[in-house]
């Protein structure tokens, strides 16, 4: 291997390392500081061996810049190999690939959350008549109509709570991917912003906090436009307040990488709060229930992070443990059997019902709770598949 050609990298300083990587791809790592001297060495044209005496003489220690080139190769850093281009999966493409960064830069201004901030104030000052009970949801005798209109305000909610994400990171530069995916027993909306890593923190904020930002907007418009109005139109608008703050709520369930989870491992320096908790979590049950890792000596895989990610990670696994254990009991106790016996009344309605239009209101339900479900399921089921993958090197 004489000389390798990178592709086009971003870096910012995180402490005593580098963090390094693509935004078209979300690919990034944590480099330490020779490690990004030996990035840059490349970067100028030298090959392996060239950038490995450079770095003898300048720190005195032999570094394997060939093992380093192999993983950036694994990691799709690498572009061209001896003038070789390299054979690796183009980039996933991005959600409204159309809109630039120029063309969103005002999202990332300090005036929008000053913006937001007196929206709010001026909410609440006014007082708009918006109970927040379940009796605002029901603001038509119309059952039809009250789950038509949740049905859509929700949908577009969560699409502009999702495009909130996109847009601002997007305005950093990063492409960034709306999908479906699952936490734990819900079927989610989510964006894939993991370029965000490499903007500055006060960018990286604004964009985790970015949907919850957009329901708070739309509550707040929609609660000053329910006071300036009467009658059902009122009514409505009431609801539609309702439904963007019902959402928020959610945000603070972290143990399911929510916004707020993203904020917490940002404020906390945790690489992979998550990943990290979840590890540790698994030593500590194995430790408890005295099986292979305690007979073998399995080390504490928090043991080898710095201490304020060590401390963060073991108070998180607590919050883990018990916030997955409640939301599943929940799932098992309520969620399961209200489903169950709302989907066997209504495939004994769809075949035994008094009127046709008893058998077809069975039916809508057999087949719209049906779809969700299998739609969780096939969701739940490629996320795990991708996960399960092993990554290829890009060559």
């Amino acid at each position: 291997m004489n000389r390798v050609r990178l592709h086009p990298l971003d870096s910012r300083p995180d402490g005593d390392e580098w963090i390094v990587g693509r935004r078209a791809t979300g690919r990034f790592v944590a480099l330490p500081e020779v490690g990004k001297q030996a990035l840059d060495l490349l970067g100028q044209g030298l090959t392996p061996a060239e950038v490995g005496e450079r770095l003898r003489a300048r720190t005195g220690d032999d570094i394997d810049v060939a093992d380093f080139v192999e993983a950036l190769l694994g990691l799709g850093f690498v572009a061209e190999v001896d003038g070789r281009e390299i054979d690796q999966e183009p980039p996933p493409t991005p959600t409204l690939a159309w809109i630039r960064p120029r063309h969103v830069r005002l999202l990332l201004s300090p005036a929008v959350p000053v913006a937001l901030a007196l929206l709010i104030a001026v909410t609440l000052l006014s007082r708009p008549p918006v109970p927040l009970d379940h009796r605002t949801l029901l603001w038509s005798p119309h059952g039809s109509a009250v789950v038509a209109l949740g049905a859509g305000v929700g949908w577009s909610l969560l699409l502009l709570h999702e495009c909130a994400h996109l847009l601002t990171a997007r305005a950093t530069g990063v492409a960034g991917r709306i999908r479906l995916g699952t936490r734990l027993q819900f079927l989610v909306m989510q964006t894939d912003i993991s370029g965000i890593e490499l903007a500055p923190r006060r960018h990286r904020l604004t964009a985790y906090l970015a949907g919850i930002a957009t329901n708070l907007a739309a509550a707040s418009l929609a609660a000053l436009a329910a006071g300036a109005t009467t009658g059902t139109p009122r009514r409505v608008l009431a609801a539609v307040t309702l439904l963007a703050l019902l959402p928020l709520p959610f945000q603070f369930l972290v143990f399911m990488r929510t916004d707020l989870y993203f904020v917490l491992q940002d404020l906390t320096r945790c690489r992979d709060l998550f990943g990290d908790g979840v590890a540790y979590t698994r030593y500590r049950a194995r430790r408890l229930l005295r099986r292979r890792g305690r007979r073998t000596g399995e080390p504490d895989p928090s043991r080898h992070l710095p201490a304020h990610e060590r401390r963060a990670v073991r108070v998180y696994s607590v919050v883990l443990v018990v916030g997955t254990t409640l939301c599943l009991a929940f799932f098992a106790a309520v969620t399961l059997p209200a489903d169950a016996v709302l989907l066997a009344r209504a495939a004994a309605e769809s075949v035994t019902g008094d009127s046709a239009w008893d058998r077809l209101d069975g039916i809508a339900v057999v087949v719209v709770l049906g779809a969700l479900h299998a739609l969780w399921l096939r969701t739940w089921w490629r996320g795990r598949r991708l996960r399960r993958t092993p990554s290829r090197p890009s060559r």
